[in-house]
């Protein structure tokens, strides 16, 4: 049995979890928060609120944070004097809720939709990825993903690895020249009713997997093997990020339920374990 550590409680439903600057950032999707922390000191800082369901944190070059607003299909940006604005808007181009994103070191942003309205349980449908680039315009580089969701670039590389909950994989693309997907594959074929949900990769290239479904972490190599879980029964896992001093913290962000009518008793927390791999930003 794996040890955790509690590190907050009274959340909602806590996800895009983040580490960055030498602290932990996650969006409380079902309060509009955007928080910080040092872990070590058991404070939060709250970044800012909006007036939506945050999920997906990234930054651009110039440290602006950017904040995937799922049911208005927009992504905010909070600029580093502390000025909110709409960074891009992809309502246009899709008439479903947005989901995660991940930044890449150019700042072109990559940002997963439903593809159909999930919470009012509409039928299943494929779901996009949008790039955006620094001017904020957005265009769909890929129309045929099953609920893409948590996504991560490998470190060293130009591999796009996104989850697809509703498939039980993890799917790479490349990322060529001009940021468009390319030779897509299946990078992990997950447990036979995985539901990945956010992701996190460590220094070897392995990626944490938070399987919501089944109150699973699991950590999986490229071609799907397995080398470790960490159950959370009966909870949903929502979202795990690497980090702490060494690195090697592996913060793991869960709650009573998906739907927001079901966390407004605020049982969403936030707790800790310790890892033998750490992640890459401080591995390197």
């Amino acid at each position: 049995m794996t040890e955790l550590s509690l590190i907050f409680s009274d959340l909602r439903f806590p996800e895009g979890a983040r580490w960055h600057d030498d602290r932990l950032w996650f969006s409380d999707m079902h309060t509009g928060q955007v928080f910080r922390s040092r872990p070590a000191d058991r404070t939060l800082e709250e970044v800012v609120v909006v007036d939506d369901q945050p999920s997906g944190l990234g930054w651009l070059p110039d440290s602006s944070l950017l904040i995937s607003c799922m049911l208005s299909r927009k992504v905010r940006r909070l600029d580093p004097k502390g000025r909110v604005s709409v960074f891009a808007d992809v309502s246009t181009l899709t008439d479903a809720p947005i989901n995660d994103l991940v930044t890449n070191q150019a700042g072109q942003t990559f940002l997963g939709g439903f593809g159909y309205d999930l919470y009012a349980d509409a039928p299943q449908a494929p779901g996009p990825i949008f790039r955006i680039d620094l001017d904020g315009n957005a265009s769909v580089v890929e129309q045929h993903m099953v609920f893409p969701n948590g996504s991560i670039i490998l470190p060293g590389t130009s591999t796009l690895v996104v989850a697809e909950t509703w498939a039980a994989r993890l799917t790479a693309f490349d990322i060529d020249d001009h940021g468009d997907l390319a030779n897509k594959r299946v990078w992990a074929e997950l447990p036979a009713g995985s539901t990945p949900d956010g992701i996190c990769v460590d220094a070897a290239g392995a990626v944490w997997v938070s399987s919501i479904g089944t109150s699973q972490f699991l950590r999986v190599e490229a071609g799907g093997r397995v080398t470790q879980v960490i159950d959370v029964e009966g909870r949903c896992a929502t979202d795990c990020v690497l980090g702490g001093a060494e690195g090697t913290t592996l913060y793991l962000l869960t709650s009573n339920s998906w739907q927001p009518a079901e966390t407004t008793t605020r049982q969403g927390r936030i707790e800790a374990v310790e890892v033998a791999v750490p992640g890459p930003d401080v591995a390197s």
